[in-house]
């Protein structure tokens, strides 16, 4: 009886360290990704950044907040797809470095149009190592809602994003439609060749700001 009732506690202990490592394995994902929105967010609204000759000071802060938190390497291959597999070494870390100053500048800029809104963190859904965090910007003024989810890989016990949906829209599929585009249309080459020429603008400051279209309350 007294081994029945040992074996049993020893079980219960088991199951309790279990559920609480998924616990704090959940929470773990939620914190990290607000961890580095709130982080965003405070540079973004910080008056002492915005003026024009702190722009390289300001991109270098949100760099050093945005790099930790996302798998570049993981978002460039499936944003390239099929045509990842046919790079050399050295095509593969330059399409990783020109993508993460691509999709770093544009993740940021859609923060920055909402640096006034209330964020929710709305769903949390953690399986082995996939995550996925739901966030919405909510604008009570505007009645408007703007859902961001976040698809996340843990390596070892930090939460990585490896794809952003905005609005339904993944940012990762999106890029792969436009880069498959360009290679079968035209080159790989020509693909880099135009990333090199946005990256040159950006920098300059005379690339376009896409508009968003948030979707009405229902």
């Amino acid at each position: 009886m007294a081994g029945a009732i040992r074996r049993a506690l020893i079980l219960y202990g088991i199951s309790a360290l279990v559920l609480s490592s998924v616990s704090f394995a959940q929470a773990g994902a939620t914190a990290q990704v607000k961890g580095t929105i709130d982080k965003v967010l405070e540079i973004l609204r910080d008056p002492a950044l915005k003026a024009p000759d702190k722009a390289e000071v300001r991109r270098k802060k949100l760099k050093e907040v945005i790099y930790p938190r996302f798998d570049f390497l993981e978002m460039a291959k499936r944003s390239l797809g099929m045509h990842w597999r046919n790079r050399t070494p050295k095509e593969r870390e330059e399409f990783v470095s020109l993508f993460a100053d691509l999709l770093e500048r544009s993740y940021y800029k859609t923060l920055e149009s909402y640096t006034d809104e209330e964020i929710l963190y709305t769903k949390e859904q953690v399986e082995d190592k996939f995550g996925l965090v739901v966030t919405k910007i909510v604008s009570r003024k505007e009645n408007i809602d703007i859902p961001i989810e976040y698809k996340l890989l843990r390596q070892d016990a930090q939460w990585l994003v490896y794809d952003v949906v905005i609005e339904g829209v993944s940012m990762v599929s999106n890029y792969r439609s436009q880069f498959n585009r360009i290679i079968e249309t035209s080159s790989y080459a020509e693909l880099v060749k135009r990333m090199r020429v946005k990256q040159e603008d950006e920098a300059l400051g005379t690339a376009p700001t896409p508009k968003q279209t948030p979707k009405q309350k229902k």
